[in-house]
């Protein structure tokens, strides 16, 4: 294997030393500070081994090897480097202190490989305005239409206002899953087994539905902080293929109402879960009502998560609230007012939304044909759905043919290079 190394200095001799003396090749010793990115694309080695802490392990340095076809493993030195591989979605993993064979057994992809490899899960907020948009019912028609197809899902209730997941699946436990994860974050406790363990099931064909319970009193929000909630988010990543929060509709920080700065706000944990989301969904009223609250509240919203992508979800389109030709209606308001050009348009369906509230089941259950089921399942299939990750042959293929192309274009790598007078 051709192995490159960024590495902390304390472990950099033992570490470099063990694998070279096993037959591997070194590539390059990368110092810290060092931009690692650009050479590593350059470089092309088959292995980039990095210390798992903020000043070598980003994410362009893994958009880098993913793009390039290098596999990164990253050494694990404490909780807070476990968080950030985590929340970064790092595949391979292994603490500073295992064993050289245990490092060896990673870095060449064998058994080790397979039990260490964790999974990097998208999270998707699903947030709305006030008013009873309907965001709780798109969340879990999502999570159950992404379970349906074999993929693992955790479903979070992050409202502190009004949680309803739990009531809307009869899951009426008086132990918040959500809470329980989060105090076990605070106290650096949190894992995979943890989530198992707190985490509540819905049966769903050949997938798996696990549900974070939300706060069973509105008064228990503090049990929900913006750290803990992060934390739990980033475990989750690596917990199942797919996380769908549904936060409440308040946007706001309320720094100004209290001189005390670092206590604990009410809106903290719906901040948190847009901030860490991937992929936010915002979900508005198909009336007149509900579309000027959403215009208003939108554009708060893209305060709030910045360059991060949001879909605009329109529930419960009908022509009697609109007018006729509602779909053209809205598309139109939108793009002049919100500046969206591709809302996604949920039609109405009461009679299978009350029949999945009686019967406290997703609505893909209650009627799978339904017409706003097939919206939201077309929805989340193209674009919920990651793509899947090119075969070993094909990185090796891409990282071939980009080796060429160096050559025809007389560049060498920088080991290489004679040092100019």
């Amino acid at each position: 294997m051709r192995i490159a190394f960024a590495v902390d200095r304390r472990l950099e001799d033992t570490v470099v030393g063990a694998l070279v003396e096993r037959g591997h090749e070194l590539v390059a010793r990368f110092a810290e500070g060092e931009d690692v990115a650009p050479l590593v694309t350059r470089l092309l080695p088959d292995v980039l081994v990095v210390t798992a802490d903020g000043s070598r392990l980003s994410r362009e340095l893994l958009t880098a090897c993913d793009e390039s076809g290098v596999r990164l493993v990253a050494l694990l030195d404490g909780e807070r480097s476990r968080r950030l591989a985590a929340s970064l979605g790092v595949y391979d993993v292994v603490s500073v202190d295992a064993s050289i064979d245990d490092l060896d057994e990673l870095v060449v992809g064998g058994p080790l490989a397979a039990r260490t490899r964790a999974r990097s899960g998208g999270i998707v907020a699903v947030w709305g305005p006030s008013g009873a948009p309907g965001r709780t019912t798109v969340a879990i028609t999502l999570a159950h239409e992404l379970a349906r197809t074999g993929a693992t899902v955790a479903l979070v209730d992050a409202d502190t206002v009004g949680a309803s997941i739990a009531p809307a699946l009869g899951l009426l436990d008086e132990a918040p899953g959500l809470a329980a994860a989060c105090r076990l974050a605070g106290h650096d406790a949190l894992s995979v087994d943890e989530l198992d363990r707190v985490a509540r099931e819905h049966p769903v064909g050949d997938g798996r539905l696990a549900v974070l319970t939300g706060i069973t009193r509105s008064s228990r929000w503090p049990e929900l902080g913006a750290e803990r909630v992060a934390t739990t988010l980033a475990v989750c990543r690596t917990w199942v293929d797919h996380v769908i929060v549904d936060v409440g509709f308040s946007l706001e920080d309320d720094e100004e109402l209290s001189s005390d700065l670092f206590a604990p706000r009410r809106n903290a944990a719906t901040v948190a879960s847009l901030r860490a989301a991937d992929r936010v969904v915002a979900v508005g009223a198909a009336d007149p009502i509900g579309v000027s609250r959403f215009i208003r509240a939108h554009a708060d919203l893209r305060e709030v998560v910045g360059p991060q992508v949001v879909d605009v979800l329109m529930n419960r389109v009908r022509s009697s609230t609109v007018g006729v030709g509602a779909g053209h209606q809205l598309v139109t308001t939108l793009r002049r007012f919100a500046g969206v050009d591709d809302a996604v348009l949920v039609p109405n369906d009461a009679k299978t939304a009350d029949a999945a509230l009686l019967e406290a089941r997703p609505m893909g259950e209650v009627s799978p044909r339904s017409p706003a089921v097939a919206e939201l399942r077309r929805y989340a299939r193209a674009h919920l759905m990651a793509a899947p990750e090119p075969s070993s042959e094909g990185r090796r293929a891409a990282r071939q043919a980009r080796v060429a192309d160096d050559r025809r274009a007389g560049w060498t790598p920088p080991f290489r290079r004679k040092r100019s007078a």
